[in-house]
């Protein structure tokens, strides 16, 4: 039998109760012939794993970018720099695969200085097309969706107008925009971004499971508060989206099964049927 891969899953969430992890032990869990997985909580325990994993999923999370309460972000960010310099190093042959979601996709922006990340007028809640660029078209995570694709999207900051020297000069490329908004004289948030063959990175959650987002916003006390806050005409659009195969359920079965079956064929030489 061959050795399974080892996968660090970074948790941001801040001792807050959220779906996202769940989300993510399941998926992990569907490819458990091949992976196991550990989970460290890296903002309210101040856990971090070290440079042995093949695999790291670092989760979305609560709040600013730029709140670093604890000094969790020193090991946090050294993390990253080890991981990329791995990959870097051309003499090292099993690279490191690294997805980066929501709140740690904004502080990989901050690190790679991607561009400007700020504070939205609004916050964005909810289910929404999502655009790929020019770049996105040719991603091969994204090849079996349509553009636009369907996005939970859970936020209050955004990565805005890109710094196109350090793209250029690192080689990052921007794989899709948020939706425009012609009414407001806004620009278009930064959504995904390939940093490198074994690292990306997206504003939105791939990870979202339709069916649990699905059970989970029709509780009673969730509706009333989403109608509360975000208005009965938004609430009825996402759950018109989550209940359509080819919307949130397509990505979720994309995305992540796609980056985890590119990193097993690399480090396993082998391909996994999803």
């Amino acid at each position: 039998m061959n050795k399974k891969l080892r996968v660090a899953v970074l948790d941001l969430n801040n001792n807050v109760v959220n779906r996202g992890i769940p989300y993510i032990k399941k998926m992990l869990e569907s490819f458990g012939e091949h992976l196991s997985y550990e989970v460290f909580d890296v903002r309210h325990k101040l856990e971090i794993p070290n440079t042995d994993f093949d695999i790291y999923l670092s989760s979305g999370g609560p709040g600013s970018p730029f709140d670093f309460e604890g000094g969790w972000d020193k090991n946090y960010f050294q993390l990253i720099e080890k991981l990329w310099q791995h990959n870097n190093d051309p003499s090292v042959e099993n690279k490191k695969y690294v997805f980066f979601i929501c709140h740690s996709y904004q502080l990989a922006c901050q690190y790679f200085k991607v561009g400007e990340i700020t504070n939205r007028c609004s916050m964005s809640f909810g289910t929404f097309p999502c655009f790929k660029t020019m770049e996105g078209m040719g991603e091969s995570l994204f090849e079996n969706l349509p553009n636009p694709f369907y996005i939970a999207d859970f936020r209050d900051w955004q990565v805005i107008n890109a710094d196109i020297n350090q793209l250029n000069e690192q080689g990052f490329e921007i794989l899709a925009l948020e939706k425009a908004r012609p009414h407001v004289n806004l620009p278009r948030a930064i959504m995904a971004v390939r940093f490198s063959n074994e690292m990306i990175g997206t504003q939105f959650h791939p990870e979202a499971d339709a069916d649990g987002m699905l059970s989970y916003f029709q509780q009673p006390e969730r509706r009333a508060h989403i109608i509360k806050e975000h208005g009965i005409e938004r609430y009825e659009q996402m759950l018109s989206d989550l209940e359509d195969d080819s919307k949130i359920d397509l990505t979720h079965r994309t995305i992540l099964p796609a980056f985890l079956n590119d990193a097993i064929e690399d480090l396993k030489k082998e391909l996994v049927p999803v």
